[in-house]
């Protein structure tokens, strides 16, 4: 696998080749940062763990040098930053028993630049030696504009294989917008009760985000207990935790269908609910 920059690295916990680990991926994560991975795909992390048909492989875009920091972090510099999140991220991907993490170390400007070839070059690249079932990245009405640029560009990449290598599934995940507000109908519902403690080591490791003034771990694990209360009105809970997602495989089967006007659908399909309820009340 040839990548675009000579900082890029390929992380393989477990050691060996990287090519093999890459290879045997099922479940593979493209997100913009630095546990965003441990927050959207989750689901992927715990379907392939303690499992030997089903392997799981995390991709972060940027190099986290713009990261915010507070506390002991506070003095950091971007380069010192961007050192702690790439070795926190390896952290993680040793506990999640990843079969690899790729770090592709793009600045952020870079990848919000859409004239700009090499995010979607190197996507391709991971894509190609992994040929994953399922990709998780961030959904497209996420309100962090990296986020979304990341999910543009996965969707790019992946239009640029041939019909037949591209992955069966691609799920838009939460980072920065919940996506209870889909319709019922459009929602992935992903069940992650039951390994709790897995779920708060993972995001654990991110102590330059915790310490430095993001509770992230706290915040990730009420909003995925919140859904599993809250998905369904008139029913006891049957889990522990929810992860919502946006099915992004409709933008993959083809090349046509805008991703624009597919947000747009959902975004009336949620008013419609909305405006039929009060109707019907009214």
């Amino acid at each position: 696998m040839k990548l675009s920059l000579s900082a890029a690295v390929v992380f393989v916990p477990a050691g060996g080749p990287a090519d093999a680990a890459l290879a045997g991926t099922t479940h593979l994560a493209i997100a913009a940062h630095a546990d965003d991975i441990e927050i959207m795909a989750y689901h992927g992390i715990l379907a392939c763990f303690s499992r030997a048909d089903a392997h799981f492989t995390g991709v972060v875009v940027t190099d986290g040098a713009g990261s915010p920091r507070n506390g002991r972090y506070a003095h950091y510099t971007d380069a010192d930053m961007r050192v702690v999140r790439r070795e926190e991220q390896k952290k993680a991907a040793t506990i999640g028993a990843y079969a690899a993490q790729v770090l592709l170390d793009h600045p952020s400007a870079a990848v919000k630049d859409a004239a700009n070839p090499a995010v979607v070059t190197d996507l391709v690249e991971v894509l190609r030696a992994t040929h994953p079932a399922v990709v998780y990245t961030h959904n497209l009405a996420d309100r962090h504009d990296t986020h979304v640029a990341v999910a543009l560009r996965t969707i790019a990449a992946i239009r640029c294989l041939p019909a037949e290598a591209r992955p069966g599934r691609v799920i838009g995940c939460e980072v920065w917008r919940d996506l209870d507000w889909l319709p019922d109908e459009a929602k992935v519902v992903m069940d992650v009760g039951g390994r709790d403690e897995l779920a708060a080591a993972l995001l654990a490791v991110f102590a330059s985000q915790i310490g430095g003034g993001k509770r992230y771990d706290l915040a990730t694990l009420g909003r995925r207990r919140a859904h599993a209360t809250y998905a369904v009105g008139d029913a006891v809970d049957t889990t522990t935790a929810i992860i919502f997602g946006m099915d992004l495989t409709p933008l993959v089967v083809g090349s046509s269908r805008d991703p624009f006007e597919y947000v747009e659908g959902l975004l009336s399909g949620f008013s419609r609910d909305v405006k039929e309820r009060l109707t019907r009340l009214a």
